[in-house]
């Protein structure tokens, strides 16, 4: 901590001098109004949010800016990081070009810090950092192990699945970055990691603690949910009770009053468990899914598929991202006693319809004849190639961790 100054005290008591005050009484005025401001400055110093090592540049908006062309990048290759799911591995499963590596985002009016691999373990020493939600927040998860695997020896790490909850360890610095499969948050018929694709989703209403349990004593969670949400429906089924009950009492909502629910849950989850002193709470928006090509102006009937240029008109919006549910999320986080840090990559990232998986993956079931012909009908437009976007929604999460 910088020592605090002590112009206030020096000032102050040239100015009692004028008045003629004894010196004993000047000295223990000087002490008192140093003592004052010494307690001021740690009180500041307490304010700092948790990890935090310095501040962002006022009036930046990071969120807000340009994708600028960047041959540095990307900060690994995807055959040099072994824990990439083979749902995104483009390379590996064919896609014949790269310009969706070399990317950088450029927020208006300041750049974002170089992501820092060591700074980032030697601040995760002894501690746990999680990301929740669903297979989207999973491949972020992935991009921030990518990102830092690179410098810690071969023998001194390692990455374990136990059903929902997957662990990667840094041993040397007694350090875990960890995913956990909930992309509800809340309980719900969909919480099978393994077994998931559930076409009538139910969502048991106030079941924060079924998966809470386990995220206890984490220092820093990175929450996401969204996509699961979107049905296609207007209303979305919530459990009054349990899933063990003979005959269940379901009701439907609105989505946004679903989703709601689930802010609430997880607000009250952070309010009980997190400490601001000590502990920092993320929240990821929406991920844009291209599967609409008449969305950017081309023909309809298309989509992500053999995209390798991306959308440049600034004020594009894709249309599966719903500004009901962001206005949502933005009535529950002003009621926070926790300081919610949002990473809002909606805007930035849907100018990226070519960096999507598209065809170019891991193929879970035998595609048809009729499939093969047509590409469009099975390309991937959720999720990302990695090394890709994710890796800067990690860069925008390391900036807002350590320059809030």
């Amino acid at each position: 901590m910088n020592p605090p100054s002590t112009s206030a005290p020096s000032s102050t008591a040239a100015l009692l001098r004028k008045i003629r005050l004894s010196p004993h009484l000047l000295s223990l005025l000087g002490l008192i109004l140093f003592v004052v401001v010494l307690y001021d400055e740690e009180n500041k110093l307490g304010e700092r949010l948790a990890f935090a090592i310095g501040e962002g540049e006022k009036d930046c908006d990071i969120f807000q800016g340009r994708w600028v062309r960047d041959e540095s990048l990307p900060f690994y290759e995807e055959s040099d990081c072994p824990y990439i799911q083979p749902q995104l591995t483009c390379q590996e499963h064919g896609r014949p070009d790269k310009g969706y590596q070399h990317w950088r985002w450029q927020p208006h009016g300041c750049s974002l810090p170089r992501f820092n691999a060591t700074l980032m373990l030697e601040s995760l020493r002894g501690k746990r950092m999680m990301y929740v939600g669903d297979s989207v927040n999973r491949g972020q998860f992935v991009s921030l192990v990518c990102l830092l695997h690179r410098i810690i020896p071969e023998n001194g790490k390692s990455m374990k699945t136990l059903g929902s909850l997957t662990v990667f360890t840094a041993k040397e610095y007694n350090a875990t970055i960890e995913f956990y499969w909930a992309p509800f948050l809340l309980e719900s018929n969909s919480d099978e990691a393994l077994v998931h694709r559930i076409t009538d989703r139910i969502v048991r209403k106030g079941s924060i603690n079924k998966h809470g349990n386990h995220w206890k004593a984490v220092d820093i969670i990175v929450f996401n949910t969204y996509l699961w949400w979107i049905t296609g429906l207007e209303h979305f089924k919530i459990l009054q009770g349990s899933f063990e009950d003979e005959v269940k009492d379901i009701v439907e909502l609105p989505t946004e009053e679903a989703y709601s629910l689930a802010m609430e849950s997880m607000l009250e989850w952070c309010n009980k468990h997190m400490d601001p002193k000590k502990t920092r709470v993320f929240f990821i928006s929406m991920s844009p899914s291209h599967k609409k090509s008449v969305d950017w102006g081309s023909p309809p009937g298309g989509n992500c598929y053999n995209e390798t240029s991306m959308i440049d008109d600034p004020t594009y919006w894709e249309s599966d991202c719903k500004k009901s549910i962001m206005n949502v999320i933005s009535q529950v986080f002003s009621r926070s006693k926790v300081p919610i840090t949002f990473l809002n990559i909606t805007q930035l990232s849907s100018y990226r319809k070519d960096a999507h998986t598209s065809i170019y993956k891991k193929q879970w079931i035998t595609l048809t004849p009729q499939q093969i012909a047509n590409p469009m009908s099975y390309a991937d437009c959720v999720h990302w190639c990695l090394p890709g976007i994710q890796d800067t929604w990690n860069e925008l999460l390391f900036s807002k961790l350590f320059y809030p």
